[in-house]
């Protein structure tokens, strides 16, 4: 089995923005299943990165976007899937995971094949980051149950375009592996 990688996609967030009310409610269900995930992929020895966005604050160290997070309103989102000593962290600043930032490059230095994305929002960051992968030969795996939308409709059609157009592998969390047995 190539090696694989689990990305974590702009959970380290305070939900004070717009739609953050509507992101909520579904990062709420989303968080449990994440966490497992995270842990399982920390246990199985896969690398976890976390990708997210500098919120206009440009500064590279992940730590103050962290202590924010948990500071605010909603540390409950947060707590669960707090970057560990081992973690690697990517800021962005547009949609993409891939856009403008080192993570095609560290991906390449890990000898990371396979990326298993996670985080939010499906229909947005999720969505683009696909194309960008698929773009760059980077076969994706995208548990549907492990990603936050705003929009349902729209974050179902996301997830079906990136099954039929990107051939991302969209299953479960509880179906993904790091040890090399299938999905």
């Amino acid at each position: 089995m190539p090696r694989r990688a689990l990305v974590v996609i702009d959970m380290i967030n305070t939900y004070d923005h717009e739609d953050a009310e509507r992101l909520r409610a579904s990062a709420e269900d989303v968080v449990p299943v994440l966490g497992k995930l995270v842990e399982r992929a920390r246990d199985e020895g896969a690398p976890v990165i976390y990708v997210n966005d500098s919120f206009g604050q440009w500064r590279s160290d992940h730590r103050a976007l962290v202590e924010q997070a948990l500071a605010g309103e909603h540390a409950s989102l947060v707590e669960p899937i707090v970057p560990d000593d081992e973690a690697m962290f990517v800021v962005k600043a547009r949609h993409s995971i891939f856009y403008e930032t080192p993570l095609e490059y560290l991906l390449g230095q890990e000898e990371i094949e396979e990326i298993v994305m996670t985080g939010q929002v499906t229909e947005q960051c999720i969505l683009y980051s696909a194309l960008d992968a698929h773009i760059r030969h980077i076969p994706v795996i995208v548990p549907r149950d492990a990603v936050a939308c705003i929009h349902e409709d729209l974050a179902e059609a996301a997830l079906r375009m990136m099954e039929v157009n990107m051939d991302a592998e969209v299953v479960d969390a509880a179906e993904v592996r790091f040890d090399g047995d299938s999905a």
